[in-house]
């Protein structure tokens, strides 16, 4: 089957797949309308008379010339471009029809069935032209992160480097390598300092998806290198998966795929109310019926119990233990190379299901696949704050996933965790102020209440403690310290528990 595509405006028509699309998106056509479409893509712009479409697309059989004009008209208004208004399927009085805005330059692969991206060479900005070696080594730096990522085609070095020194439109390059993504960008580097700035361009439209720019000053080139690597890649991950998401919204609910029902399940979870999780695992029990062997939907359904165990959502205890512990494990199986995957079960096994040092060999796996997940470092600095003993590497593993995702919708949980982990190390005063960063990012969290609670009481200042106590009972009133145990995630030390349970007995919790 050839990868053949054609382009026109902003459609692009692939001959294998017999697929029509406008900005990535599929159209739906009837077999009729694309043979047509087909045959006037053949005439390379020339006009196609009536009779030569009839006998082309109804061979051997004899029709009225309504049919035709029936597919035409669907087909016109299927090319209409929405800005002028105008279609790209025309009538030529007298000869019949032809198709307007055909580029007939070299057309590259297909667009692979997940989200692709190629890292343009950065250019050297710097006085000094011997200066490339830097800005190329970012930039296959940047490129073998991005490698580590399982749900992102990226092409590779050598390809992405045959345009080093050109002036190319992204769109072009799209079309030649076949990306929906490009990242270009530009280093600079000047006395004792450095900049380097990128940005993420979408090929089908040329609009900037996100823009940002990175300073430090030069003291080991090549820890240099690691750090703009890691924020680059940390920041570009994030801002990907949501222009996945809103891709995989534009698209007719009849053309989902297992991928798109995941994005969108996603997406979901990401609104952190009871009715958009109970959503979000409906989307993603679609995503698994679809491909039974693609981890991530699993990792985010059981993800999905994490969100419910800390808002009190949890109606049957027990149940979901069972099934966050189902999810984790097909994790395990099916997840040998995906990272989100093993850090979204790897969280809910230790925080759902308790088993927390099965939690920390998940984590760890996702952590040695894609060292700048942001995800995987949250998930192992909560995994590691509830099994108690080493706060300070729970401290430093949030830190990483904040430094690396610093827009997270998750950052509450973030923030949360972190003041759970100084709270355990004795630290009240920054726990209460960790716990008060996490409240203005989302109000309306218990497990952030309730952190705040016990740290206050035990820095000493009792009224905070009980504001945040009567907080917590408005969203929860049922929430007791007899019940608190179902509410939170398990610890692995009796002893956290304890001092845990008591600090919140001092701010005022009942019985």
């Amino acid at each position: 089957m050839t990868n053949e595509q054609v382009r026109f405006g902003r459609f692009r028509f692939d001959l294998g797949r017999r697929e029509l699309c406008r900005d990535n998106l599929s159209l739906r056509l009837g077999g009729r309308a694309l043979h047509i479409l087909e045959v006037l893509i053949a005439a390379k712009g020339d006009a196609v008379g009536k009779e030569e479409l009839l006998a082309r697309v109804w061979p051997g059989v004899v029709v009225e010339e309504n049919n035709l004009q029936v597919q035409i008209s669907a087909l016109r208004k299927a090319l209409r471009d929405e800005t002028s208004g105008e279609s790209h399927l025309v009538t030529v009085p007298g000869r019949g029809y032809r198709l307007l805005g055909l580029d007939n330059s070299r057309q590259g692969p297909a667009l692979p069935d997940k989200p692709s991206i190629a890292v343009m060479p950065f250019q050297n900005m710097s006085e000094e032209p011997g200066q490339d070696y830097f800005s190329d080594g970012i930039v296959e730096d940047i490129i073998t992160a991005l490698c580590h990522i399982r749900w992102l085609f990226v092409i590779a070095r050598n390809s992405s480097f045959t345009y080093k020194g050109r002036a190319v439109d992204v769109k072009q390059v799209g079309r030649e390598l076949g990306v929906r993504y490009v990242l270009e960008g530009s280093v600079r580097k000047a006395a004792e300092r450095v900049r380097i700035t990128a940005q993420l361009v979408d090929t089908a439209t040329g609009a900037h998806l996100w823009a940002d720019h990175f300073d430090a000053s030069i003291e080991n080139i090549f820890a240099l290198q690691d750090r703009i690597t890691e924020s680059v890649v940390g920041a570009l991950s994030r801002q990907l998966e949501q222009a996945e998401i809103e891709r995989a919204k534009r698209k007719p609910t009849s053309s989902l795929d297992a991928y798109d029902y995941f994005l969108r399940g996603l997406a979901s979870a990401h609104r952190m109310t009871r009715e958009s999780t109970t959503e979000a695992l409906e989307l993603l029990s679609r995503s698994i019926a679809l491909d039974p062997d693609f981890a991530s939907p699993y990792g985010a359904a059981a993800f999905c119990y994490v969100v419910r165990k800390i808002n009190g959502w949890t109606t049957d205890r027990l149940r979901e233990i069972a099934e966050s512990t189902r999810l984790a494990r097909v994790v395990a199986q099916l997840g040998n190379d995906d990272a989100l995957a093993l850090a979204f079960g790897g969280l809910a096994l230790g925080y759902v299901a308790g088993d927390l040092e099965g939690a920390i060999a998940l984590v760890e796996r996702a952590l040695v696949l894609n060292p700048n997940l942001a995800i995987a470092w949250y998930a192992s600095g909560t995994v590691r704050a509830f099994r108690g003993g080493e706060p300070d590497v729970a401290v430093e593993h949030l830190a990483r996933a904040m430094r690396l995702s610093p827009r997270d919708p998750f950052m509450f949980t973030m923030q949360g965790v972190t003041a759970f982990a100084h709270f355990y190390a004795g630290r009240y005063d920054e726990a209460a102020a960790w716990a008060e960063k996490a409240f203005w990012e989302r109000p309306n969290i218990l497990a952030t209440l309730r952190i705040a609670a016990a740290s206050n009481a035990l820095a000493g200042r009792r009224e905070k403690a009980q504001e945040a106590v009567a907080r917590a009972l408005e969203l929860d009133p049922d929430m007791r310290l007899s019940n608190l145990k179902d509410r939170i995630g398990t610890f692995g030390r009796p002893q956290d528990y304890a001092k845990y349970a008591d600090a919140l007995r001092k701010a005022g919790l009942p019985k």
